[in-house]
């Protein structure tokens, strides 16, 4: 079904050329769209036109239109005037809106299809059949990107992200929950990590810019060559969201390849979490301490477990990033200047967010 506001502006548009006044209106002669005043036995009208079998009748000194999809009536059009000249004219709107129903239709088809393509709701011999009939290339180069924003999705906003990213047949924007807007990015053949990073910047900053100060978070998967290997991009990016929440908060770009330890850590049981940090901290936990020995240990990893340049940008003195440190491992038995005691103490800081993360979603 096409949208009200798509049939006023086509109807608009009809006018603006040809200057003849149009209405149209549903088989109950309720009023859909009009651009101008609508007679109020206008609908009587419709409602015996919707009886009889023309396709086209004069009433009233009015050009009455059928528009069908398919073989069901969908629409009653009605052309002011009842010359040749508005006959043909309502003949060309008609079939204008005509075309409209079967656009849409098509486009409504292809939405369902990427939808199940994407939940992994198809057979293998589905996918490849309705995509043929569907005139979807199979084997081109495409990756997903998840879009979500601080407000709930609705058809307006599925618009305008089309809109936003110039309405390329060859993508495809939907979305299978109210939260995400999901972009199906077809890709040429030179495209890269390079270029998926451009991408997913010039939406966030496109989608910034017509929604103002609106929290705006992308997250998008590997790219795949083949159209049954989409859902699998899909997993990848909504993993990616999901752990980006987590270990990446403060960056709205987040790639399923850049997640590193991340990913594993998102899908550990938290029994095996909690068992994990107790047996490494027995009583204490790494979120436990104060706010300076935190900014310490952060600052250490950051500077790759650099003690001068740690103390160098802490705005300290070397021996006094060493004596926390040294204070650091004796409350823990872990010493961040040894890899192994600072790969476990990473981890181990990782997997308190994770489970931090993970309780906060069940209240």
């Amino acid at each position: 079904m096409i949208s009200n506001q798509i049939l006023q502006n086509t109807i608009e548009g009809l006018k603006g050329i040809s200057k003849v006044d149009f209405c149209v209106l549903d088989t109950e002669g309720k009023e859909l769209a009009a651009t101008g005043e609508v007679d109020k036995n206008c609908s009587d009208a419709v409602l015996a036109f919707v009886e009889s079998p023309a396709d086209s009748q004069v009433i009233q000194g009015r050009q009455f239109f059928k528009i069908f999809d398919e073989q069901r009536l969908e629409y009653v059009l009605v052309a002011n005037g009842d010359s040749e000249g508005e006959y043909m004219l309502g003949k060309i709107a008609a079939f204008q809106i005509q075309s409209l129903l079967v656009a849409y239709k098509e486009r409504f088809d292809k939405d369902n299809f990427i939808k199940n393509l994407l939940l992994d709701n198809l057979l293998l011999v589905d996918i490849y059949n309705r995509a043929k009939k569907l005139h979807i290339d199979t084997e081109v180069k495409r990756v997903i990107f998840i879009i979500e924003t601080s407000h709930e999705k609705d058809s307006a906003a599925l618009d305008n992200v089309r809109n936003l990213l110039g309405g390329k047949s060859r993508d495809f924007v939907t979305a299978v929950d109210e939260k995400n807007i999901i972009v199906v990015k077809e890709l040429s053949e030179k495209d890269g990590n390079k270029e998926l990073e451009k991408m997913a910047k010039d939406m966030l900053d496109l989608l910034r810019s017509e929604g103002g100060d609106e929290q705006v978070h992308i997250a998008y998967g590997t790219m795949v060559n083949d159209i049954k290997e989409v859902s699998k991009s899909y997993k990848e990016a909504k993993l990616a969201l999901d752990v980006g929440k987590i270990f990446f908060s403060e960056k709205d770009i987040v790639a399923y390849t850049t997640l590193g330890i991340g990913r594993l850590i998102y899908q550990l049981p938290l029994p095996l979490c909690k068992m994990f940090i107790k047996e490494i901290f027995e009583a204490k936990s790494p979120d436990d301490f104060d706010e300076e020995t935190l900014t310490t240990i952060n600052k250490f990893f950051e500077n790759s477990l650099n003690v001068s340049e740690t103390s160098r940008q802490l705005y300290i003195h070397r021996n006094t990033l060493v004596y926390r440190l040294d204070k650091l491992q004796k409350s823990t038995g872990l010493d961040l200047r040894v890899f192994e005691d600072a790969i476990t103490f990473k981890i181990a800081l990782m997997v308190v967010k994770y489970m931090k993360y993970m309780e906060s979603l069940e209240y």
